[in-house]
């Protein structure tokens, strides 16, 4: 067996069955494809053993998380390749086995593609590690728009590979599309399962990263629905990852920091911390400024804040 592709699934039925269809539309000769079930309740294996019988089925029990609910399936893989992939993916082009080739005759221990929205446009794929972890302070309101005019000012590095076109090595790749090789995890050990959902893929990658290179392969393409499980989950308002007024939003910054502190240490964990806290009246006291200046949309800064 050369690949295992693991889907985790969480109520979202339709949306596992339309990725493995896709994959299903290209050869799919020694690769074996697990689904791991986080209790949805949603009726998926009974779905999966009448239209996709050879599909591998795990039944957590409980809802898992993503790290946990992968590493089950890593546990049972046969292939010298596992493939981490979203239920809300669409592969285009044999983008799985393109990239399987592509992983195979190089040094490289992981790997991710080209991910595009909906609309074919670009998706951020590839990431740099930011010392401590100071890009997490971009979304904050207000606050987050100094840091990004700061960072512009003093000439930093975008934190993300915009878009890839031909092979590009970066420090961690978009757990939608992630795939790694076997022996690069027995040495760096399995996703930690302190992470419920987020971030978990990026420390993970920095624990990759030590064995060997990782890179985004431009020239395969697929299709992240950005946030569909989890948006649908949560009962979130948008998605994406820079909405931080919901519980989707909590998870998001929970799971940095639980990165920041095991990636960088405990006083950069210290300090963004920090400033998160010193976020909160500081947003306050221009929320009410911008208030005075544009009521039109006091309403709904006011309700964020709270």
């Amino acid at each position: 067996m050369t690949l295992s592709i693991l889907i985790v699934n969480y109520k979202t039925p339709q949306l596992v069955l339309d990725c493995i269809g896709s994959i299903y539309e290209f050869d799919s000769n020694d690769i074996e494809i697990i689904v791991i079930d986080n209790e949805s309740e949603d009726g998926v294996e009974s779905l999966l053993f009448n239209q996709y019988p050879a599909v591998l089925f795990i039944q957590m029990g409980y809802n898992a998380g993503f790290a946990r609910a992968n590493n089950a399936g890593i546990k049972i893989a046969k292939g010298e390749c596992v493939l981490l992939l979203n239920s809300d993916t669409i592969i285009l082009d044999n983008a799985v086995n393109r990239c399987l080739s592509n992983f195979k005759n190089s040094q490289l221990v992981a790997c991710g593609v080209q991910l595009l929205n909906r609309d074919l446009s670009v998706q951020i794929s590839g990431n740099y590690a930011t010392k401590g972890g100071l890009n997490y302070l971009l979304p904050l309101p207000y606050f987050g728009a100094m840091v990004k005019w700061f960072g512009t000012l003093i000439g930093l590095s975008k934190p993300h590979l915009p878009s890839a076109s031909g092979t590009h090595k970066v420090d961690w790749v978009n757990g939608a599309f992630l795939m790694v090789k076997k022996n690069a995890i027995e040495k760096a050990g399995m996703m930690d399962e302190d992470f419920f959902l987020y971030a978990e893929e990026a420390e993970w990658c920095s624990r990759l990263k030590k064995q060997g290179d990782i890179a985004i392969f431009g020239d395969c393409k697929v299709v992240h629905l950005q946030g569909e499980s989890a948006t649908d989950a949560f009962g979130a308002a948008a998605k994406g990852y820079s909405n931080l007024y919901d519980k989707m939003g909590f998870q998001i910054m929970l799971s940095n920091l639980v990165r920041i502190r095991k990636e960088f240490g405990l006083g950069w964990f210290l300090i963004i911390y920090s400033i998160y806290l010193a976020e909160i009246p500081f947003y306050f006291l221009i929320m009410l400024l911008d208030c005075m200046l544009h009521p039109k949309d006091c309403k709904k800064k006011i309700s964020d804040w709270f």
